[in-house]
């Protein structure tokens, strides 16, 4: 296994940084969705997002692909990384609460471990993985409730799509690997959210009419803040805190962006959640945490010790 970078002061702090600004998303998503349709506000999404990030790629003077395979593949990553997730989220967020939401978007690295060894001879499954990948799923099923599978109502069906979008997501990250390597990541955003509105902006239009900034003031701000800064900025953060601190450390995020998610959904909206929602995070943040690795490297390293045998 490859070892963990050690994080820098500043590493950390961006990290933070990243973990707050997509925690911020969910209630910023939630206090749109009062006023427009989760299609439009998805539409808005990711047409701000792409107009800021191919400005930032003009900006940087960075070479736009004329390779029609590359195009494609930015289509096929926006329709799973953007286009798919962000409307069933946003559709599930209308029926349950911001801070479940977040819990259920934390299961997206275990279904990226699952996709990555069915689909690369490279990231085969592990005794390590299968333990929290595992977890992972105890935890998801915990925090949704098996009693609410059984009743299967309006709240069920929501969780079921929000965990849906996290399989969406896992999706797109093998869909990037074969389509979109040695991009910029800058380009790789802009292109993938150029795809995302090419189905968007006619498919909201077609469903919901003609997309208006006619909104109330608060509205607005919510757009702004979760088009322009949750996505155009999280992504320019992504790449820079994950060119700093590397892949696995990066999977800290998942552990941080929920409790700030849950903890703004209770100040702004007074949302609680149940205790099972609770204990589900705790199982799935424990499943993250064992494949992240240092965990499970320090149980291994108290075992030999146990047994006195070598390191």
């Amino acid at each position: 296994m490859t070892p963990q970078k050690t994080l820098s002061g500043r590493a950390w702090a961006e990290l933070i940084l990243l973990a707050a600004i997509w925690g911020g998303s969910f209630l910023s998503i939630r206090i749109a969705l009062d006023e427009i349709t989760p299609l439009t506000s998805v539409a808005h999404r990711t047409g701000w997002a792409m107009l800021a990030l191919w400005g930032v790629v003009w900006a940087m003077r960075l070479p736009v692909p004329r390779s029609p395979r590359i195009w494609l593949g930015f289509l096929g990553m926006g329709v799973l990384n953007n286009v798919i997730p962000f409307g069933l989220m946003a559709w599930g967020q209308v029926h349950i609460e911001t801070g479940l939401t977040s819990i259920l978007n934390a299961a997206t690295a275990i279904f990226g471990v699952l996709v990555a060894a069915l689909f690369f001879a490279d990231e085969r499954m592990t005794l390590r993985k299968g333990v929290g990948v595992g977890l992972g799923f105890v935890g998801v099923a915990t925090a949704i409730g098996l009693e609410n599978l059984r009743s299967f109502d309006l709240r069920s069906l929501a969780q079921i799509a929000i965990i849906a979008g996290t399989v969406s997501y896992a999706l797109a990250g093998a869909w990037a690997r074969v389509f979109l390597g040695g991009l910029p990541p800058q380009v790789a955003a802009a292109g993938m959210l150029t795809g995302a509105t090419l189905v968007t902006v006619p498919m909201a239009w077609v469903v919901d009419g003609p997309i208006s900034l006619a909104l109330e003031g608060t509205t607005l701000a919510a757009i702004a803040y979760y088009a322009l800064i949750a996505t155009a900025g999280a992504y320019l953060l992504y790449y820079r805190v994950l060119a700093m601190a590397g892949s696995g450390n990066l999977m800290l995020v998942t552990l941080l962006i929920a409790p700030v998610a849950i903890a703004l959904g209770a100040l702004v909206r007074d949302e609680a959640l149940n205790p099972n929602a609770f204990a589900g995070f705790v199982l799935l943040a424990l499943g993250l945490a064992i494949l992240d690795g240092r965990i499970w490297t320090l149980i291994r390293r108290r075992a030999v010790d146990r047994a006195g045998g070598p390191r």
